[in-house]
């Protein structure tokens, strides 16, 4: 199938754009997607023509949008293969999808001495809450190296695993270095010795095909503003086995059966972790995302985009003083990098004057940014609607910034 670039970018009229007299490109794709006019269509006709509070009243036009929200976990569930929809919860973002699990999980199996192997490559989401549960409950957290390159030292993991530990939490694609973990290995690495593993997909969903239930993951989160829907959603999937022994995250309507000042019982899964009223608007929306991904194939989005990768990758290389981070064999479309002599935020303040939109900082990645001893880096990040011709203009306005800054 050819990649029909033009057809893909009609969708998105955001990028028709100028910015300071520039044509927007957007490099910033691992921070957040624009969002294609299928998705906005769909947010708008359920704000005029059908909201209601899904799930509690008989009218029109909240069973209307129930059957939709609905229908939204089953689109979820088809994507990642999940064997069950009731294993599909819905939260506000990758953020809350870990901090779930961190509380409930952390509350039901922690003990004081219990361990948490995290990877060093790790968004912040994806350690700040185990640290704060492991810290409540005596428990410690337990580092698993990466190497130079980028990649994570799996062979260290069975050393590091031991009767002490409850759970692994590491990342499927880094979204610093664009590294793509091996997370079916180091998951079958952990089931050997009967440790579940906690998958952050936030950087993985829209770039390569995730099936759960062949990866065998315990747990596994992502966003839908990372993958062309509205932010403020995210999914968590769970195995019911875990989920069923986990307690409430939060307390309120929806995730109740019955309620008495003696005695409160909860609702079955996924609405025991589904506490208030979500944002009813944008999971109805995100069907139309995965619509889009699904009728384009991962496998054609993912082709595209390691043909940009490897495509800016020769170029970038070429510049002199310029330095990636994240050299792994296995990347997604994410290049991290710094030219020497010059600071991350000064190219990207200027990148941006030139209609680049870039990501500059330590990308919520502290640890990571320590082991290479840097303040941060330049983040370009690809995504479906990106081009060639947009990296030969992103590279020339680079060459002359770091010309200008040098």
């Amino acid at each position: 199938m050819k990649y029909d670039i033009q057809k893909m970018r009609s969708y998105f009229p955001v990028l028709k754009q100028e910015v300071y007299g520039r044509p927007l490109i957007y490099f910033d794709n691992a921070a957040s997607t624009q969002k294609p006019v299928q998705v906005l269509m769909a947010q708008e006709r359920l704000q005029n023509d059908y909201y209601g509070n899904i799930h509690r009243a008989a009218h029109y036009m909240a069973d209307k949008a129930t059957g939709d929200f609905e229908t939204a976990r089953d689109e979820v569930k088809n994507f990642i293969n999940a064997e069950n929809r009731e294993e599909i919860i819905f939260t506000k973002g990758t953020t809350e999808s870990i901090n779930l699990v961190a509380a409930s999980f952390g509350e039901q199996f922690l003990t004081p001495g219990s361990e948490i192997i995290v990877s060093e490559m790790e968004h912040h989401s994806n350690l700040v809450p185990w640290q704060i549960n492991a810290l409540r409950k005596g428990a410690k957290i337990v580092k698993l190296p990466i190497s130079e390159s980028g990649e994570l030292q799996t062979g260290l993991l069975p050393e590091l695993i031991s009767s002490k530990t409850k759970l692994i939490a590491v990342a499927h694609v880094s979204n610093v270095l664009g590294t793509v973990n091996p997370v079916a290995q180091i998951i079958e690495t952990a089931h050997k010795r009967d440790v579940p593993v906690f998958v952050d997909g936030a950087q993985a969903v829209p770039h390569i095909q995730v099936d759960v239930q062949s990866l065998d993951a315990d747990f596994y989160a992502f966003s839908a503003h990372k993958m062309y829907g509205s932010n403020g959603v995210g999914v968590l999937y769970g195995k019911r086995k875990w989920l069923e022994q986990m307690p409430p995250y939060q307390g309120g309507g929806e995730m109740i059966s019955e309620v008495s000042f003696e005695k409160t019982t909860f609702s079955e899964i996924p609405y025991k972790f589904e506490a208030g009223t979500p944002n009813i608007t944008g999971v109805i929306a995100f069907s139309e995302a995965i619509k889009l991904l699904r009728e384009t194939g991962i496998d054609n989005i993912a082709a595209w985009e390691q043909e940009l990768l490897r495509y800016a990758t020769e170029q970038l290389k070429a510049i002199d003083g310029l330095r990636i981070y994240g050299e792994a064999p296995h990347k997604s479309g994410v290049i991290s990098f710094n030219i020497a002599g010059i600071h991350p935020f000064d190219l990207g303040t200027m990148l941006d004057k030139a209609g680049v939109a870039v990501r500059t900082g330590h990308h919520c990645a502290d640890p990571l940014m320590n082991f290479y001893n840097i303040p941060g880096t330049v983040r370009a990040s690809f995504a479906l609607y990106n081009t060639k011709e947009e990296i030969d203009n992103f590279i020339k306005a680079l060459k002359k910034v770091a010309q200008m800054l040098a």
